[in-house]
């Protein structure tokens, strides 16, 4: 297959400048939706009514005809109340709105139908759903959606804006006299190989890191040439299986991360299997095409502190101005873990909890071993702060981030940022179909290798519809500082004291930012 043609980064803007969301549409012909509207076609005079009243653009003509409607951006029966209505306004009473039959199938307890929706929305116009759409939590009834932010009494005189407040995150907190590297927002993409996504998929994820100044990680599949242009923003991953891990890819960037352990499937180790083993991804981690790939666990060379400093030395010998990042699972022990990754010379200390990895990692791992991030991150941040260390190294979080809130909820129990996977994919219009194994069994064209399906997708469409969502979510956090009074999001680390357990809390909380404050 010809990867496409992949240019530098434009001169005309530098990474980090203000964003403007670029409107992406859906690149599937019918659109999934919460609500759909009917029009029946015997019935249907061709007026245009329900074109001239509609704000939201659902009517449209072509010619004298009225095009199908386009049933995502309409309100849904709320709208009755408007005069604006169309089926209202039909004098033909052609028009029937009512729940799309397809929208109960959709997603699942995290994944939400209503949270995929309003993902794929902001990742079209960049902004929130006008309509009921939930895009703050799922419906999984624990974890990150159970905690809710309890804002203070608004106020009108309220004078923070959101040019005052910054998001900005210091990976080096060391001051051990390696190169200082701020990231504009407070989230970075997660490791997933060249392998199991696609080359689009990839590029799509790091040119929109690029244009927000942030990073995004290789995974453990090695680090295609594609990735060149944009090295700077580039975290290459060294796991246990060593795939594609060369002293020349470690020189090129500024940040190395040492996956001892995924969340998602710790003990287990890694897999590819052969389907997706193309010609060019076995090439890439010098391996056999249609042959399975494992990766062991563990280092096999890491048996203590000891060995773990040797590992990092060995990094930082090699590429001198590079940072250090440690990915470990979270075992009932990982404040002691993350304790002996600082002493070890760390200066990222990532915490991978069990919601996160792709369809790809069996249930019966997901579900029982690791622990939840939730739980995981006030446990180390308390550990560190008692240690005297927390200071001196940055705590990260990932495994199950889906939204701008799960983002703040994880920085205010005690982490400094997170990094982001699936939110990601999503954005790309991942289904949640749970078929990233197969070569051929993402029906989107993003877990895959398949030449045919990759070309589902191009490059410029990926990296709009993410940088899209990466501007909502910069919004919204923002926002959620500007509403608590905060002018950093470093005042919000371990901040507790802002969350409410629904489970423990009878009081109704409003924390929809569409009101406005």
């Amino acid at each position: 297959m010809a990867l496409p043609e992949i240019k530098p980064v434009n001169d005309q803007w530098q990474p980090g400048d203000p964003y403007t969301p670029v409107r992406t549409p859906c690149r599937f012909k019918n659109p999934l939706s919460k609500y759909r509207v009917w029009r029946n076609e015997a019935k249907c005079i061709q007026c245009g009514k329900c074109v001239e009243v509609c704000p939201y653009g659902v009517h449209a003509k072509a010619g004298k005809y009225v095009r199908k409607p386009k049933s995502y951006l309409c309100l849904g029966p709320a709208c009755e109340k408007n005069a604006f209505y169309c089926v209202a306004n039909c004098p033909a009473q052609a028009l029937t709105v009512r729940l799309n039959p397809v929208y109960p199938t959709l997603g699942d307890y995290r994944w939400s139908g209503d949270l995929l929706l309003s993902t794929w929305w902001q990742a079209e116009f960049g902004t929130l759903p006008y309509s009921d759409l939930e895009y703050r939590t799922g419906a999984s009834g624990g974890g990150f959606d159970k905690l809710r932010f309890l804002f203070p009494p608004r106020h009108k005189d309220l004078k923070l804006t959101h040019d005052d407040i910054s998001l900005e995150l210091e990976l080096n907190r060391r001051g051990d006299g390696r190169p200082q590297i701020k990231l504009s927002v407070p989230w970075y993409s997660a490791g997933m190989s060249f392998g199991s996504i696609s080359i689009n998929a990839m590029l799509s994820r790091l040119r929109s890191a690029v244009r927000f100044n942030t990073m995004m990680s290789t995974g453990e599949g090695g680090f295609p040439d594609e990735l060149i242009p944009y090295q700077d923003f580039v975290i290459t991953q060294v796991a246990t299986g060593l795939f594609g891990v060369r002293e020349d890819t470690i020189q090129r960037v500024r940040m190395v991360e040492f996956k001892y352990a995924q969340g998602a499937k710790p003990g287990l180790g890694g897999h590819l299997l052969g389907d997706k083993v193309t010609p060019a991804v076995a090439r890439m981690r010098e391996s056999v095409p249609g042959s399975a790939l494992f990766s062991p666990f563990p280092f096999h060379s890491v048996y203590s502190v000891e060995d773990h400093k040797k590992h990092l030395d060995w990094i930082k010998e090699i590429n001198p101005r590079a940072l250090v990042s440690v990915k470990v699972s979270t075992p009932t022990d990982v404040d002691m873990v993350a304790v002996g990754s600082y002493y070890a010379g760390a200066h990222v200390v990532q915490l991978d909890g069990s919601y996160g990895g792709t369809g790809a990692a069996p249930d019966i791992a997901k579900k029982n071993i690791a622990m939840p991030i939730e739980f995981a991150i006030p446990k180390v941040h308390q550990f560190l702060k008692q240690e005297g260390i927390r200071e001196h190294v940055t705590l990260i979080a990932s495994g199950g981030i889906r939204t701008a809130f799960d983002i703040a909820k994880a920085i205010a129990l005690g982490a400094d940022g997170v990094q982001v996977g699936t939110g990601e994919m999503v954005a790309l219009e991942c289904l949640r179909c749970y078929q990233c194994e197969s070569g051929r069994g993402c029906v989107r064209g993003i877990a895959t290798t398949d030449p045919e399906l990759v070309e589902m997708m191009t490059v410029e469409w990926g990296e709009k519809r993410v940088s899209n969502l990466y501007h909502s979510w910069a919004w919204q956090l923002k926002e959620i500082l500007r509403r608590l009074g905060m002018r950093s999001i470093r005042e919000l680390v371990g901040r507790t004291d802002t969350l409410v357990h629904l489970d423990y809390y009878n009081l109704p909380v409003d924390d929809d930012l569409r009101r406005g404050a």
